[in-house]
């Protein structure tokens, strides 16, 4: 969890269990493991993971899903940048005085859905993949990281909703006031 309260989405990006497929039997009958992370792709076969999408998983018709699976690590990277510089949008807010907490919400508000937003689409163009490319049998399954991805988008965009909500319906924080009869 982040200083918001919001599950932390660097556990999704740096875990490599975007999908997974248990379900692969050896002649042997043992099973073989693999699993796809946005930077990692690992196997119970070899026990080692290696980068990926790597330039040899890139050519004719594999482009699309490269292309498509490295955009989406773009956005999950650009989704933490955007959730540090809420944090600083939060301190800012939280600790610049009665006039910063008026009008900052607007701002936290905003970047908080936009860094939802992002984790969103990164989110579903995983499961589009899942669902549209042939490499993904059945067998294979969303994974952890994918889960903790959809809690973290889902959080944020709910956080912002609360933050503006609470900005139009609770009575504005007033200062101090004598007391009649005082001073």
């Amino acid at each position: 969890m982040d200083q918001l309260g919001q599950p932390n989405s660097t556990a999704s990006l740096s875990s490599p269990k975007s999908l997974t497929n248990p379900s692969l039997l050896q002649a042997s009958g043992s099973r073989i493991h693999y699993t796809y992370g946005l930077h990692k792709r690992c196997s119970s076969l070899s026990g080692v993971c290696t980068h990926f999408p790597e330039d040899e998983d890139c050519h004719g018709g594999d482009r699309y899903f490269c292309s498509m699976w490295r955009s989406v690590g773009f956005l999950m990277n650009f989704a933490i940048v955007m959730e540090g510089m809420t944090f600083i949008a939060f301190l800012v807010v939280v600790l610049g005085g009665k006039q910063m907490r008026e009008r900052g919400w607007k701002v936290l508000s905003a970047m908080l859905l936009l860094a939802g937003v992002i984790q969103c689409a990164g989110m579903a163009l995983i499961a589009y993949l899942y669902d549209n490319d042939d490499r993904f049998f059945p067998g294979w399954r969303l994974d952890t990281s994918w889960i903790f991805c959809t809690v973290s988008w889902s959080a944020m965009v709910l956080t912002a909703a609360f933050i503006s909500a609470s900005a139009y319906l609770l009575a504005p924080e007033g200062g101090y006031e004598l007391i009649p009869g005082e001073g």
